[in-house]
């Protein structure tokens, strides 16, 4: 057996054996990136859709996903891919030929790659080598990341990434135990990564889950205390996947969360109203 070591997970796989994520396999001598280069999206979207508001404003980039995650949220906006595995259709696309596309995309407003739409962190090896091209180009990598992810991990490939988008499903462990995730190491990520590039993040509002004002309250103080100017996105849910039974995120709910979080912080935005 060998450990994953990319994930609080660190789930011990035998030969042949992927992992919680559906995306990491034990190919017989290491774990790897069982959908290293495999595409599920791919698309050349506003910068604001990350989202990432502060970040190279009216610019785009070039938005890749894949297959898998480490979390499973019953509520997933966008579960036909982070739920799936290597059975989904993909379209194989190699770290170069990746960072061509997006080199060719410049003269449209494209300021690089976004690892998105599914959980980039168990695709590390292919952020890892894609990014490293990027860079070398000039170009921006940018992760939309759930934050769970082993600090160890985090910190060898954080040197590499200009940005990061992470979604704060709640601010206490009991919402991250349904979720299958850990509070802690998602805070560590914020932390960490807020000392290394630009971060965002995102709370996707659940009506009964993480919808009370005094959550709310409590999370924006403690991104306050990283720092007043951390942009924090308080966005709509909608009835998706598992969770089909609650109505959408009232508006008036968002805003008003919104009004709580800017008690605390500069820029408070809010999402899908």
């Amino acid at each position: 057996m060998i450990v994953c070591e990319i994930c609080p997970h660190h789930c011990r796989l035998e030969v042949g054996e992927v992992g919680k994520c559906r995306a990491r396999i034990n190919d017989g001598k290491k774990i790897t990136a069982l959908n290293y280069g495999a595409i599920t999206s791919i698309a050349l979207d506003p910068i604001e859709k990350k989202p990432l508001y502060r970040f190279f404003p009216g610019s785009r980039i070039l938005s890749v996903g894949s297959y898998g995650c480490n979390l499973n949220c019953p509520f997933c906006q966008n579960y036909e891919i982070s739920m799936a595995d290597s059975t989904f259709p993909t379209r194989n696309v190699t770290p170069e030929e990746l960072t061509s596309l997006a080199v060719e995309l410049v003269p449209k407003g494209n300021i690089g790659v976004a690892f998105t739409y599914n959980e980039p962190f168990i695709s590390y090896e292919f952020v890892r080598d894609t990014s490293e091209l990027l860079k070398a180009r000039g170009l921006k990598s940018v992760l939309v990341t759930n934050g769970t992810v082993a600090p160890a991990a985090l910190k060898k490939i954080l040197p590499l990434i200009d940005a990061l988008n992470i979604d704060l499903k709640g601010f206490s462990q009991e919402i991250y135990s349904l979720l299958g995730g850990d509070f802690a190491t998602v805070r560590r990520t914020i932390e960490l990564a807020a000392q290394s590039c630009h971060v965002e993040v995102t709370s996707l509002i659940v009506p009964t889950m993480n919808d009370a004002p005094a959550n709310m309250d409590a999370e924006a103080a403690w991104l306050a205390s990283l720092s007043k100017d951390l942009p924090l996105h308080i966005s709509r849910f909608f009835p998706r996947y598992k969770v089909t039974n609650l109505p959408p995120t009232p508006v008036a709910k968002i805003y008003e969360l919104v009004d709580v979080a800017k008690r605390h912080l500069n820029f408070v935005y809010p999402g899908n109203c």
